[in-house]
Order: C-alpha cells, then structure tokens, then sequence
C-alpha cells in the first residue's frame, strides 16, 4: 500500500497553487525588508532574505520546470513542507511564538486539507505542530529594539501555541469535512448530468431515426414497387416468387422498425412532444412500471381539481421516476402516489410500505452517498444517489420536495408540492 494517495481527488492546480506562493514571498519580503528599513529594527536580515529566495528558486522550479498542471499528493506535500519549514525559519529568527505573524505558520497545512489525502494532510499537521512547539522554546528574541522591552507571563505565552495548535486542528478538520462533502457532491451533480445527458441523447437519436425514415421511404417504397412488378413477370415460377415475396416482406420489416424508432418532430407522440397533465405524467411513469414490477401501485387523484397541461419536461419525468422506482425498490407490495392541486398548489405524495427511511440518514436525505450505521440498514443500497437526483431535478424545476417516513403507514413518503404558477411557467 502506498504511503501517498494517488486518486485525482488528491491534488490541485498547480498555477493556483504558485499564485498564492507568490503572494506569500511578495509579503515576507517586504514584512521584512519594511521593518529593517523603515523601522530600523535589528535581526538577521540577510539569512531571513537567503531563506526568503529558497521561497523564490522552488516557485520557479514549479513553472519552468515542473511540467504537470496538477500537483500530484506526493510533490504537493513535498512543497507544503518546504513552505511550512520557510515560514518557521524565518519566525525563529524573528522572536518565534511571539512573532505576531506567528498565525501564517497555519495557512500551508489547512490549505492542504481539503486538497490532498488525509495521510498527506495528518503529516503537514504534526510537522506544523511540532514547529509551533520548537518556536515555543527555542528562538532568538525579538527584533531589538521591540524586544527590549517586551515581556509577558508565562500564562499568556504558553497560551499562544495552544491556540494555534486548537486553530490549527480546528481549520483542518472542518476544511477536510467540508472539502469532502464538496467532491461527493460534485460527483453525484456529474452523474446527474450524465443521466440528463443521455436522456437528451435519446431525444436526439429520436430525431434521427425520424430523419431516416423520412430519406429512406421512398427508396423502400421504390423497392417494394419493383417487387411487385417482378411477381407478375414472375407468375407462375414458385421458386422465384417465393425469394420476391421474402424481399417484398423484408422491405416491410424494415418500414415498421423505423416507424418504432421514429418520434416524428412534424407528429405529436403520445409521450414526448405533447404538453401533458401531472395526472398524465404519473400515469405514464406508473405503466412503465407496472410492465416490469409485480408490486400494487394505487394511484388516487380524486381531489386532483386542476386539469392544466404543462410542457413535457424531462428533468421533471426522471425526477418522478427515481422516487417512484425508489418507493417501488423497498416497499413490500404496495406503493401509494396521491394526487392533490387546487388553484394555487400542485401535491403528490409518494408512500410505500416497506421499512422506511433509516432514522440515522433522515435528516441528511437529499445528500449523496449515505450510508446507514445501522447494520441491518447497510444492505440497503439506492438510499443516497438516487434521491439525490431525484430532489436536486425536481427542486430545480420549481418544487418543494419533503421526505420523511410515513405517518400512516410503515415505509417512507415523499411529498412534491409546486406553487402553480411555477409549475405551469416551466419551459
């Protein structure tokens, strides 16, 4: 097992990375050289610059000569730590802990956090950390003439380091957990769009398939005139009429397999191209499923007042779908959909009867990824991607969606609710 992580996740671009460089050697510089010049303080100024352009010569390496635009986890950590070691050298000949720019000596590792592994991460953090304690107990005073006279109690300079060493976990363990979340969501948003996309893809291929039956019905339809022109040439030759008659049903064959590929851009289809009612887009959706599932689905629309049609949204459908499929995946048998709008709402609610959501993931419904604790629960796989998708298509066309376990049955329950001047303004 490798010590250093190499997953993608566990990098970052190099130019930022060299930006920020420059910006750090831009203010140590002039930190230095303005308090030397201008205040005429009194410190080793020349091996401060020295260890300042050992800053300098490991920026241009990166751009002249490190040719990759991402840092890898191995050679980001290697500059991090010539950074945090630049920084606790020039602190150490600079008066230490007590060096008010003594915070800055924290900014490699929680940059590093939410970037590279946690291996890498752990190892910046207890190098920082053991600078932090080494600049506690060994460095040269403070610049004179600040340091003449500068004197603090015990109590207060020890509580310095164990306020950086407190930030210093603190920062990196919110970075870590946050820059985690973030790279799970990311992944989960390009999956939906990858669904999205080969949704629209299909669309698209549907259009071609319109395209090509259109271009090749005449010559079919030549063909299959010429057949029937050679079965009377032919009349009477069985051996002859009986190839003809195969040609002339070939040729049909090929007309019906355009017709099912066909959605016809000039023809309304029954489930694409016309503006449908929500009762419509549930009914559809329904008997896509009951073709392939032997659960009872009980669709009640009886206080369903609003017969509007919307445009045909595919974002909507695949959003109904995954609850649906969700609702149909865990219940025992039954799977309840219920149907409300009135003149300023639309609801449906989406319930099934099988064990619920697992109380530990409840409130993080939504989120991609879960994973239940509960042992019994973690056979349960679909629980996070899925609704993640679902919720993130439909809330983005307008909705508000709620899951939640059930209050009158045993499994989960799913409410989509719109304000209808949303729902009936989607394009």
């Amino acid at each position: 097992m490798k010590f250093f992580e190499t997953s993608k996740h566990h990098s970052f671009k190099k130019s930022t990375y060299i930006t920020l460089r420059w910006i750090g050697i831009i203010g140590q510089l002039i930190a230095v050289n303005f308090v030397y010049f201008v205040f005429d303080f009194k410190f080793d100024f020349i091996t401060s610059n020295l260890i300042i352009f050992i800053g300098i010569i490991s920026n241009f390496y990166l751009i002249f000569i490190y040719k990759k635009t991402q840092l890898s986890d191995r050679s980001a950590f290697i500059f991090l730590v010539i950074d945090i070691l630049q920084l606790a050298i020039l602190l150490y000949l600079s008066g230490g802990i007590l060096n008010p720019f003594v915070i800055f000596i924290i900014i490699p590792s929680v940059f590093s956090s939410s970037n590279l592994s946690f291996r890498t991460n752990t190892m910046l953090v207890l190098l920082t950390v053991l600078s932090i304690m080494f600049l506690t107990f060994y460095s040269t005073k403070l610049p004179s003439p600040l340091g003449d006279h500068f004197h603090v109690s015990p109590y207060y300079y020890y509580s310095i380091p164990i306020a950086l060493i407190i930030a210093l976990v603190f920062l990196n363990y919110f970075a870590m957990t946050f820059g985690t979340q973030s790279r799970l969501r990311k992944e989960a948003l390009t999956k939906m769009e990858e669904v999205m996309a080969k949704e629209h893809e299909l669309l698209s291929l549907g259009g071609q398939a319109a395209a090509a039956a259109h271009s090749l019905g005449t010559p079919l339809s030549t063909i299959k005139i010429i057949t029937q022109e050679l079965l009377k040439q032919f009349e009477g030759n069985k051996d002859v009429e009986k190839d003809i008659n195969l040609l002339s049903s070939q040729v049909e064959r090929c007309n019906e397999i355009l017709k099912k590929l066909t959605l016809n851009p000039d023809e309304e289809d029954e489930f694409i191209d016309v503006d449908i009612t929500i009762r419509d887009y549930l009914n559809e959706i329904l008997n896509s499923f009951k073709e392939i599932s032997t659960k009872k689905f009980v669709f009640n629309f009886d206080q369903d007042s609003n017969s509007k049609k919307i445009v045909k949204s595919i974002e909507i459908v695949y959003g109904l779908r995954n609850f649906i499929g969700n609702a149909n995946k865990f219940s025992n048998e039954n799977i309840f959909i219920n149907l409300k709008s009135d003149s300023e709402f639309t609801e449906i609610s989406i319930e099934d009867d099988g064990p619920g959501y697992p109380k530990d993931i409840l409130s993080k419904i939504g989120e991609p990824y879960l994973k239940s604790n509960n042992p019994q629960d973690k056979s349960k796989t679909g629980l996070g991607l899925g609704l993640f998708i679902g919720k993130t298509l439909l809330e983005k066309n307008f909705a508000n969606v709620n899951c939640r376990n059930s209050k009158t049955r045993s499994g989960a329950e799913v409410i989509i609710k719109w304000r209808n001047k949303d729902l009936f303004n989607i394009q």
